[in-house]
């Protein structure tokens, strides 16, 4: 034990520990295989040109069933609407006008990158609901199960502004969100891990977590997003809906919420500003992609 001047005998150290009583030789680890981790799973997303992380023992197919999964214990709590509701084959014809362009719009964005779309599309079962809810809500899940909420007629007002919608959720199963989403989520799990065996206190834990999260996690939510915003849009245009009915949309949306939305920087979506913004830059690629694949546009 050492004794400082006054008399005092310090605490004993133990072997391993650094500043803060912290194993660092543990983070170091774990912070070696985090980093092979990353690398070896990461991917060039063909429809966005963007480095993604997926873990491959992750395939489509696999998301394919938990999507399968999801909606069959949806469906056993929420309510479908009729299919014979005019509401409801307004959704269904929306859908299948957006599912018929998924190829050629897939195949032009990922030629901007000098890629190959993968078309996973061709593998999924799909089926769309409309179900009777409050929320003013939509999904599609891998697979293609879709589900589109009462909750959010009002609010769309029109086919063009749900096509937006729609579109977009149909995106977010195309570029594989939930994969990567899974994927971002063992990183975190190893981190959490490394935090508890490297002797880091319940303070320490949380203040690194939240720097995960405002740092990492969040933004890229925000970025998946933005990317589902924008082939969301060229898959409405190239359906033949009118893409500029997005700006309209999301000024309703804002109104929807009725500022009770959290920060953009604490949350998973942009806020509707930074949205419009983004889809007014935009509109002229939609309108382009209207015009080439729209065989009835003007």
């Amino acid at each position: 034990m050492a004794t400082d001047p006054y008399g005092n005998q310090g605490q004993p150290r133990r072997r391993g520990m650094g500043f803060g009583g912290i194993r660092w030789w543990v983070l170091l680890l774990f912070a070696g295989y985090a980093g092979y981790y990353w690398i070896s799973n990461r991917s060039t997303d063909a429809l966005t040109g963007e480095t993604v992380l997926i873990d491959k023992n992750i395939s489509p197919e696999d998301e394919k069933q938990l999507g399968l999964q999801a909606w069959d214990e949806l469906l056993q709590t929420e309510r479908p609407v009729s299919p014979n509701d005019p509401n409801a084959k307004a959704v269904r014809d929306i859908a299948s006008r957006l599912i018929a362009k998924i190829g050629p719009v897939s195949d032009s964005l990922a030629a901007e990158h000098g890629l190959t779309a993968p078309h996973i599309e061709k593998t999924f079962d799909w089926d769309v609901n409309l179900l009777e809810s409050e929320q003013v809500n939509a999904f599609c899940l891998p697979g293609g199960k879709m589900a589109v909420y009462t909750g959010l007629l009002p609010v769309a007002q029109n086919q063009d502004a749900m096509a937006v919608v729609m579109g977009h959720e149909i995106t977010h199963a195309l570029l594989r969100h939930g994969a990567q989403r899974m994927s971002e989520q063992k990183l975190a799990q190893m981190g959490q891990m490394a935090g508890a065996m490297s002797g880091m206190d319940q303070s320490q834990m949380q203040a690194v977590m939240a720097v995960y999260g405002y740092g990492r996690a969040l933004p890229y939510a925000r970025k998946q997003e933005t990317q589902a915003d924008e082939m969301g849009l060229m898959l409405a245009a190239a359906a033949c809906f009118n893409p500029k009915e997005a700006i309209p949309l999301w000024e309703r949306m804002g109104q929807a919420s009725g500022g009770e939305a959290p920060p953009e920087f604490s949350s998973t979506h942009p806020n509707p500003g930074t949205r419009i913004q983004n889809l007014q830059a935009l509109m002229p690629k939609a309108m382009e992609y209207r015009k080439k694949f729209c065989e009835t546009a003007q």
